[in-house]
């Protein structure tokens, strides 16, 4: 829908109409009255139609006629929504991009590929993603937002819990079958497991010695494999066939879903640790934060 052709002039007639003056009304609009004359005359030949007259008696001034003053409610009220459009566009470009901090297996295996959907629904707003293994230190970088796992306690952040991982096992689906497939926990000694230690220092992190007890078998067995502390690369691995990964539900569900890595079996193993989404508490309410963090939370369902 584009803008009225006669724009300046319909301003033109708003402000003479409110001053009950051409020369008022230049002087708002930084013209001369004559240009504003000018203006006001010109739309009258174009509507044909009169918009103002001149007072019988008192002091000179302008009355806007019957026509004019029917469409005043209707002309200051799209000025005011010109102006509260400007400043929303002023404010897009003078907003600064929210500066997000992600743990870098999650940013890779679930966040990134899921972004377009928050932009299509948030093209306002912007975002940096700073991807990190470490915790950063709100106070001492400029950080807005951080997603992080654990139990939820953070000093001096508000966190708020927006998805939670179950824990099994994953491979490729090149490993369920032959002489050494993968079809019920024993068959596992056949084969390298994949250690995440990237939680190591939390105990209620499940690991593989906790799923060989959930599964009735030798947990001394469990230490056989491969130890990396980067849980997207333990799933890579995975994937090329190199061995079995403890999947977490969060960060292997698109590989699940396409297929590039199968559960061959169970036990499932539940976990008190968390995905949270944590800020500042005098920023808990900024509206890109919000924004967000209702995305987040309704994103992992």
């Amino acid at each position: 829908m584009r803008a009225p052709d006669h724009l300046n002039a319909l301003r033109a007639v708003e402000a003479a109409a409110r001053h009950q003056s051409f020369a008022l009304a230049a002087k708002e609009l930084n013209v001369t009255p004559a240009a504003i004359g000018q203006l006001v005359r010109r739309l009258e030949e174009t509507l044909g139609v009169a918009l103002f007259h001149r007072a019988q008696a008192g002091p000179a001034r302008l009355v806007a006629t019957e026509a004019a003053t029917a469409a005043m409610a209707d002309l200051r009220a799209g000025f005011a929504s010109l102006a509260a459009a400007m400043d929303r566009l002023r404010g897009a470009r003078m907003r600064p991009a929210l500066s997000v901090t992600v743990p870098m297996a999650f940013a890779d295996k679930w966040l990134l590929p899921r972004l377009a959907r928050f932009y299509r629904r948030h093209a306002e707003c912007a975002l940096q993603i700073d991807t990190s293994t470490a915790l950063v230190d709100f106070t001492a970088r400029a950080v807005d937002v951080g997603i992080r796992y654990g139990a939820g306690s953070w000093p001096g952040l508000v966190a708020v819990p927006f998805a939670r991982d179950a824990f099994f096992p994953v491979c490729s689906p090149a490993l369920v079958s032959g002489p050494h497939g993968l079809r019920r926990p024993e068959d596992l000694k056949q084969h390298a497991l994949i250690h995440d230690t990237s939680m190591a220092a939390t105990p209620a992190f499940p690991s593989w010695r906790t799923w060989y007890e959930a599964a009735g078998l030798d947990p001394a067995a469990s230490g056989q494999g491969l130890r990396i502390n980067d849980s997207a690369a333990a799933y890579r691995m995975a994937i090329a066939g190199d061995g079995v990964a403890m999947g977490r539900t969060t960060l292997v569900a698109d590989d699940l879903r396409e297929g590039r890595l199968v559960c061959p079996f169970g036990p499932e193993l539940a976990c008190p640790l968390a995905y949270h989404v944590v800020c500042r508490p005098q920023d808990a309410d900024e509206p890109t934060i919000v924004a967000l963090r209702d995305w987040l939370v309704e994103e992992a369902g």
